[in-house]
Formats: structure tokens, sequence, C-alpha cells
């Protein structure tokens, strides 16, 4: 199961939070730069050709893409004098971008950094929005609701007529991004949420970056959040002890947990924790019996991520047999689904992913104290006794 970016179904969170959860011009000019990242973000290429035009090769739009994406992002004051080859792209964006529709929460973190947030029309579902400024712009109609990403309102988004769709996919299937590509709209897709590195997600910053001619704004950006990232996993490094660490919870009979190579489990392994499934294959959650999670963790010291719960009551009403792990009796068991937006959408789920850095100082201000004692947690927070 991958971390998908929206979805809101009590399922999905529970699958969330326990995976914490170029050729282009015709004089063949060579590309002036080419940035593959920072070793973190692998799905995304930038190649800077010319003053006026870019490129941005999306090569892991979804798990086991069968073929890269490639973008052309123009000047659109040059636009009338460029010679492209047109062929050789699967879309040709002037820039900077006024008017897009985006299509999953962890766009808008990006757009609200880099300013950008004003172009933005459109966004499917957006009572699961936690931004205040981004809600406040949906309340005032300069957002539009656009129904569900998988079938998106098409007669809305062709009255919106933006110039650049942000789109998510699981496998390249959607019949809503056909029609309105068809109609010339063009389709960028956005692979953030398959990145398996804290860092690899936040470094996306720059791909909205250069849609609004906004590159060194968005590099600044990103550095800083790395930069913050490193520091907090140094200080971790520094502890003496490693709390052994539970994550997820059930749903119905099957208790979803990260897999060792996950997301989710790579913040425990930065916030020096011994996190007790970190010998496990795989990138995505692991789907197991409450007997074998007990068997393992009954004696953990932390239990971070408990899915949509909230209480002690809760967890006790779902399964009376939670008690049974010394977290839960200790009271040290911490869920993300505390901090939500005005209209109640988790806001982990939209700004974690952009903002590691704040994810591990919560993890290490729970699992160290000593270290971080004065950090103000963000998003994970202590179970409400009652």
């Amino acid at each position: 199961m991958k971390s998908y970016p929206s979805g809101i179904s009590f399922f999905c969170l529970l699958i969330f939070s326990s995976l914490l959860v170029l050729s282009g011009c015709n004089d063949n000019t060579a590309p002036v730069s080419s940035t593959n990242s920072d070793g973190y973000a692998t799905g995304f290429q930038v190649n800077r050709v010319s003053k006026d035009l870019t490129e941005v090769i999306v090569t892991q739009p979804w798990p086991e893409a069968q073929k890269p994406y490639k973008y052309a992002f123009l000047d659109r004051e040059a636009a009338a004098s460029a010679s492209l080859n047109r062929d050789a792209y699967d879309a040709i964006v002037l820039t900077p971008v006024t008017s897009i529709i985006a299509t999953s929460t962890t766009h808008i973190p990006a757009l609200e950094a880099l300013g950008a947030l004003k172009s933005l029309r459109g966004f499917p579902d957006t009572r699961y929005i936690s931004s205040k400024k981004a809600v406040k712009l949906v309340t005032d109609g300069s957002i539009q609701d656009l129904g569900v990403n998988e079938s998106l309102n098409t007669e809305l988004v062709l009255d919106l007529d933006p110039e650049v769709i942000v789109g998510f996919s699981i496998a390249g299937e959607n019949e809503s991004y056909d029609v309105l590509k068809r109609k010339g709209i063009p389709i960028l897709y956005n692979g953030d949420w398959v990145e398996q590195h804290p860092l690899g997600k936040a470094e996306w910053i720059r791909f909205f970056g250069v849609m609004f001619q906004k590159e060194q704004i968005a590099d600044s950006i990103f550095q800083e959040i790395a930069a913050q990232y490193n520091q907090a996993k140094a200080l971790a490094a520094k502890a003496q002890k490693r709390p052994k660490v539970l994550s997820g919870a059930m749903y119905r009979d099957v208790w979803y947990l990260p897999a060792g190579d996950s997301w989710g489990a790579k913040f425990i392994e930065d916030a020096n924790a011994d996190y007790l499934w970190k010998e496990s294959e795989g990138t995505g959650s692991l789907s197991l019996s409450f007997e074998s999670v007990l068997s393992k963790a009954a004696n953990a010291d932390i239990w971070m991520g408990t899915a949509a719960f909230t209480s002690y009551p809760q967890l006790t009403a779902s399964n009376e047999h939670y008690n049974q792990f010394k977290p839960f009796r200790e009271k040290k068991v911490y869920t993300i689904s505390k901090t939500t937006g005005p209209q109640g959408g988790v806001l982990f789920y939209e700004l974690g992913p952009n903002r590691p850095d704040l994810v591990l100082k919560d993890m290490i201000h729970i699992l160290h104290p000593e270290l971080l004692p004065d950090h103000n947690p963000v998003f994970y927070k202590p179970l409400d006794l009652e």
C-alpha cells in the first residue's frame, strides 16, 4: 500500500498513519544546467535549456511507471519567437503560470510558500484543505470545488479555463484528465507522493518553482527545510537511549503499519529510535494480525500514529485488547489526527510531506524530550484521556 496524497475515509486515514505514517529547441542547444536534486528526490529532473526554456522530466509519476513525462516551461514573452519541437513534450506551459488546478492537498503548501496560492482556481473536494489561507479563498469563491480527483467536474474545469492542471494518478488512468487534455489543457503529473525519503517529498517544491519562475525562491525554501531536518537528525543521534516504537492500528481484522523501507520508518530511524519492524522489506505498509503485533510490540516504549483515533476511549471501544500494550497503559500513545484545518482536514497529510523537518522535530520531542524540551508539536499530539 502506497502513501496516496488524497483519500479521506477512515481506512485511508489508517493507511496514511501507518506509513508514517530533452530536447526541445531546434538549434539543439545543450542544457545550460541540469539539476537531478540534492540526492533526495528521485522522481523528477530539471534541465535549464536556455534563459527562456526549462525542461522538467518526471520519471516516477506513480509506482512502476513505464515512461517518463517531459514538460517544457517557456517564458511567455519569448513564446512568440520560440521554435520548439512540440512532439518532444507531453506538455508545453507558458510561465509564469497565472491559473492552475491542483489535485492533492500536498500541492497547497508549496503554492502558499511561493506566494502563488491565488493562482489556484479549483481543487477536488475542498473540505479536506487545511491551509487557513486556502480555506479563506474557498469561502470567498476564489477556489472552486471540482468533485473528486478520479472524476473531476470537467465542465466546471473548462469554465475555469486553467493554464495548467497539476495531476495525481495512481496508475495513469483518469478519464477526466484524458478529456481535459484533448481540450488543450496541459496535465502535469506530480509524483511527490511516491518519494520515500522525507526530504524527497519536500523537494518537489522545485517543480512548482519552475512553473512560477521562482526557482531560486523554491531552492532557498527547500535548502532551509533540508538544513533544519539534518540538524534535527544530528541532534537525535546524540540521544543515549533508543526507545522501541510501535505504529499503526487495526482496521477490521488487520493491523496496518509501515514497512521497513517506507517514508514513515525513515522518520523513526532519523529520530534515533528503534522501530520494531525496521527489518521488514517494502516501502508501503505491512498487513498483520493483532496477535503478531502484540507478540512483538507488547513492551514497546512509544506508540506513534493511531490513524483517526484521538483518544484512549476510542481505542478501547474499537478493540478492548489495545490495553495489553505498555504504551497504552502508560499513556504514551500519540496521534496526528488531533491537528486539523478549519474544515476538519488533517493537517499532517497536507503539510507533513512539505515540512519533514517539523515532523522529525515532533518525533524527537516525544522520543527524546531532553533534546527538544521547548519544541511545540505541530502534528503529533498525545491521545486524549477522555
